[in-house]
């Protein structure tokens, strides 16, 4: 299939798997790793930026979010659930990039990276809600259940 003749929903999804690499490189590289490179101060001991603080905050908060999610057995519902995490620390990163960023071409990269993150949380929102195992109201009773 030609990415002409592929659908917009297809299309999101391979931005999504595209993004899938990005995902495992910030598990596999933590931020909390002593002498990382992403460490608060990594900079010889010394304070770093606002801009560094904020990137920063944005890939702790998503590792919190990504590891408090449960395995369910679903692979396609487990990813999901890891990838809105991610995509919202790409959000949150590139408008900490537009805060502070001065180059045309980045600041237009994190302009299109919000766009299109936003556009595939949205899709992945909506797919949760048509898969997602629906949880049973307290007080309400299934007809297995009596």
């Amino acid at each position: 299939m030609t990415i002409s003749k592929m659908s917009p929903q297809r299309s999101a999804w391979m931005k999504v798997a595209r993004w899938s690499t990005i995902l495992l490189t910030f598990l596999i590289f933590p931020a909390v790793l002593p002498g990382s490179p992403f460490s608060s101060r990594a900079n010889d001991g010394k304070a770093t930026s606002p801009a560094w603080s904020g990137l920063l905050g944005s890939m702790e908060q998503m590792h919190a979010a990504m590891m408090s999610v449960k395995p369910s057995g679903d692979s396609d519902l487990d990813f999901v659930r890891l990838m809105l995490p991610h995509h919202q620390a790409a959000i949150d990163m590139a408008k900490t990039q537009l805060l502070y960023g001065k180059d045309p071409q980045m600041r237009r990269l994190a302009q299109e990276i919000i766009t299109d993150q936003q556009s595939e949380i949205e899709l992945m929102q909506l797919w949760l809600q048509q898969h997602e195992p629906q949880q049973p109201q307290p007080g309400l009773h299934t007809s297995k259940e009596q």
